[in-house]
């Protein structure tokens, strides 16, 4: 059975971090490219960030470039969102989505909810 699990999200002060996680099962992972997509309050969903396949490259929304970091484990099947200097506007529920077309899984979401 695919499943894609995202944790670690929750409430956090302007200026903290919090660390997701994405834990893939179920398909080979270690062949999709995987990125982390976010909705907002009453928004579309934006992208945030990619890792390739291997885990050489990484790409960044300028709103989140300096201070997120994705990264990816192929043996453990995760891969992790280190989110630093956190806004009230990265409050969303933030996704993980592996891609290796025509097929896409996503997770079901964590809360990041940024406030004081």
């Amino acid at each position: 059975q695919v499943q894609l699990v995202d944790s670690g999200g929750g409430l956090v002060q302007p200026g903290g971090s919090l660390r997701l996680s994405c834990a893939a099962s179920g398909f080979t992972f270690s062949s999709y490219w995987v990125s982390w997509v976010r909705q907002a309050p009453g928004k579309g969903l934006e992208w945030v960030s990619d890792i390739n396949t291997g885990g050489g490259s990484t790409y960044y929304a300028d709103s989140v470039k300096g201070r997120f970091t994705i990264s990816r484990d192929n043996a453990k099947n995760t891969v992790d969102l280190q989110m630093t200097s956190l806004k009230p506007e990265d409050t969303a529920v933030y996704y993980c989505r592996a891609d290796r077309l025509p097929r896409v899984y996503w997770g079901q979401g964590t809360q990041v909810t940024v406030s004081s």
